[in-house]
């Protein structure tokens, strides 16, 4: 990873941890005032829904559009996770964790030692 990467990801990092704050303090929230708010009392249906919606935006603007469309989709996409992941419970701990239990493994080994779905 070069250095302007590097600081690129740290810069990411943090603007993802205070976004994850944010998303936590609006929890308890008014959901006539808080988007989030009106998100997370919806509950994990609702918050998938949106993850799904935001993600074929990105996808759409990747295969069609410009990159700042692609960053201002992806930014999208991300506070739509946040908001998922604490309406399901999951922290960014545990997705770190899943992330680095994968760390040098390929992917298509990794895909490979999945269980199937019934």
């Amino acid at each position: 990873m070069s250095k302007t990467d590097l600081g690129s990801a740290q810069r990411l990092n943090e603007l993802v941890a205070l976004l994850a704050a944010t998303v936590d303090s609006r929890v308890d929230g008014n959901p006539e005032r808080s988007y989030t708010a009106r998100l997370l009392q919806s509950g994990p249906i609702r918050c998938g829904k949106k993850i799904a919606e935001e993600g074929a935006e990105v996808a759409l603007a990747i295969a069609a559009q410009g990159r700042k469309e692609v960053a201002s989709e992806t930014a999208d996409l991300i506070f739509h996770l946040l908001v998922g992941l604490r309406a399901k419970g999951v922290s960014l701990d545990m997705v770190a964790d899943a992330l680095a239990e994968r760390r040098g493994v390929s992917g298509l080994a990794e895909k490979a030692s999945r269980t199937p779905k019934d």
